[in-house]
This record gives C-alpha cells, structure tokens and sequence, in this order.
C-alpha cells in the first residue's frame, strides 16, 4: 500500500489570496511547474493552474496584474490527507475532473499530489490508472 506521502512534492509554491495572477504565472515559470496553492494567511483556499489563467485572465482579455488570485483560483481546493492511499487520491481526483490535490496533515499544507505523480509510483495498479483515465 503506497501512501500520498510517500510520492507527493513536497515543496509546494505558494501565493496570497491579494497577489495577482501574474505573480503567480511568474512562479510557476520560475519554477517550471503548472500550478500554485492559493493561501488566506496559514490556510490554503484554492488554486491557480494553467487552465485557470486561461479561461479567467487569457481568454477575456484581462491584465493578468489587476486580477487577483483570489478572483482566479479554483476553490473551494480539493485536498486529501497525507496518510491516504494514492488509490484514494485517484478516485478523489476521478470524481472532482481534477489532476492535483493539495496535500493536508493536520490541516497544514504539506504537499501536492498529481496524476503524474501516482502514475510514476506504480504505473502497474491498473485500477489507479482507470480511474485517472477518467480525469482526461
């Protein structure tokens, strides 16, 4: 049984509910990943993926530094606790049509689990794989 703490990432970008989206887009260039966890002080509220700059800033044509992450992000954010099974985080993901769960222990953020990250620590778990098949 293979936990989500056991193949989460564990460094997890951030960014305050009042930043703008292009701050966010800036990280997560820097960091060359597809999404920030969108924080309320020590709490994490929602999201911004890729997807979210598109539709919300991109596609209505708005200045990505006067809109608020806050005003961009998915919420509520979809989690799922460290000591759950990645079998679990797949069905979470399959029912929500999500690829990425913010990771809670003891309602800190302590990390963030993709589909890719399932499918890398047991891509033999056919079951896991149909349910993330689910997601595209």
């Amino acid at each position: 049984m293979i936990l989500v703490r056991d193949v989460m990432a564990k460094s997890v970008k951030t960014i305050k509910v009042d930043d703008s989206v292009f701050d966010a887009v800036v990280k997560m260039n820097k960091f060359d990943i597809g999404s920030v966890i969108v924080m309320n002080g020590n709490r994490p509220v929602g999201i911004i993926t890729g997807k979210n700059v598109l539709t919300k800033v991109v596609e209505p044509r708005i200045d990505p530094t006067l809109i608020r992450a806050k005003d961009a992000m998915s919420s509520p954010l979809v989690t799922v606790n460290a000591d759950s099974t990645i079998e679990e985080a797949a069905v979470t993901m399959s029912r929500k049509h999500i690829k990425k769960l913010a990771v809670l222990e003891k309602d800190k953020l302590v990390g963030v689990i993709s589909t890719s990250d399932i499918v890398k620590a047991n891509p033999a778990q056919i079951s896991i794989l149909q349910e993330l098949l689910k997601i595209s």
